[in-house]
């Protein structure tokens, strides 16, 4: 047991100062670790030999020692550690950011064989609360200027900026912090609307925060659709429409009038000659405080025959002259019947019968128009109007 006692400070010794035979042991790549959690150090070639001693020290502090089946382990670490005695691994249980350094195994056989070895552990602080503030007020294209700051907490190795899901690069108009917590835009453009990511960073974890921005313009390309050039009694719609964010309201125009119609598309149900002139569409951007126009002109023309007139039209002027001609008949009857109009006597009647430049009309041909029959050809058709004849009256005086 002196022996054993006496090899074992010796170790001890030689762990703390560095002093070792080589390093036999080997571990994989540096070992990185959340505060509150565990981590496994453990050598990829443990020895095959019987070992006498074991040791795990960071930097001169003695964790824990293992010799003859006996284990000791350092107060400052109860609780928090285990030892696999077939692997040499040592586990770390509710790590610290203090638990970060250089870990050295030593171990020596049955043999006396020492063989040594190191494995680096680094602790974070997990990181937690990230977020992005971004500007509260409406930005205008080219007027306005964006600042986006993230904030978080926890151990950050990196900071990554994103736009869309693509990486977001310096520019003329984007510059970065120095410590590349925040992002300037100055001025802004429409390009610059969308989703801004941050993401912090460190090996053991990572969150993302977003912050989206719209760039408010226009409005811009103020354009109608619509035909230039209609028939009489058909249905027309002119659509006005205009780039902006937000969208445009509209206003329209007729020959410079103001009109109710404030949608983007203005509908006319049948056209007659008085729709012809200029229509004019107004966009407006209530953010902007922005607006801009377009005119459109519109001509109605004649349809096909009947000197231009729609069918529709013809009927309707034939109906209107027929009305007028029985209202005159109706007029002239009534005049007669009440004497405002003398009746011929029998020396008028020769006189007039005489007289070579008057003409007797029985039958007056009001009107001779084209309609179209059920069979698509066109027939001419007369119509007459029978002269109001009177009847005589004697005469009372």
């Amino acid at each position: 047991m002196m022996v054993s006692y006496r090899l074992y400070w010796t170790l001890w010794m030689l762990s703390c100062f560095g002093q070792y035979f080589g390093q036999d042991l080997q571990f994989p790549e540096p070992a990185n670790g959340a505060v509150g959690e565990s981590v496994v150090l453990a050598p990829d070639n443990p020895p095959s030999t019987s070992i006498l001693i074991t040791q795990w020290v960071l930097t001169s502090t003695l964790i824990i020692t293992v010799a003859t089946g006996v284990t000791t382990v350092n107060p400052a670490y109860e609780g928090r550690v285990s030892f696999d005695i077939n692997t040499l691994a040592l586990e770390l249980q509710n790590l610290k950011l203090g638990d970060s350094g250089i870990y050295r195994l030593t171990v020596t056989s049955t043999a006396g064989d020492i063989l040594t070895g190191e494995a680096s552990l680094q602790v974070f602080e997990k990181i937690s609360d990230v977020r992005l503030i971004g500007p509260e007020e409406s930005l205008i294209e080219g007027d306005s200027s964006a600042r986006i700051i993230s904030e978080g907490t926890g151990s950050i190795t990196s900071v990554q900026w994103m736009k869309d899901n693509s990486p977001l690069s310096p520019s003329n108009r984007t510059i970065f912090s120095p410590d590349n917590r925040s992002v300037s835009i100055s001025p802004v453009q429409r390009s610059e609307s969308g989703e801004y990511q941050c993401t912090y960073r460190n090996p053991v974890s990572s969150e993302t925060a977003k912050h989206s921005l719209i760039i408010n313009y226009g409005p811009e390309d103020v354009s109608i659709e619509g035909p230039k050039v209609v028939d009489l009694g058909v249905r027309v719609s002119l659509s006005c429409s205009a780039n902006s964010e937000p969208s445009a309201s509209f206003i329209w125009r007729f020959n410079g009038t103001d009109t109710s119609v404030t949608t983007d598309t203005f509908t006319i149900d049948e056209t007659d000659f008085t729709r012809s002139g200029d229509y004019e569409c107004t966009a407006s951007n209530s953010v902007t405080k922005r607006s801009a126009s377009q005119r459109h002109a519109l001509l109605v023309k004649g349809g096909g025959g009947a000197g231009g007139l729609t069918t529709g039209a013809i009927v309707r002027i034939a109906i209107s002259v027929l009305v007028a001609v029985a209202g005159i008949c109706a007029l002239i009857f009534d005049l007669i019947k009440s004497k405002k109009i003398p009746k011929i006597n029998d020396q008028q009647k020769g006189q007039a019968s005489g007289a070579e430049n008057i003409q007797e009309l029985h039958y007056e041909r009001t009107l001779d128009f084209q309609m179209t029959s059920g069979d698509g050809n066109m027939s001419e058709r007369n119509i007459y109007v029978n002269q109001c004849e009177t009847d005589e009256y004697e005469n009372n005086e």
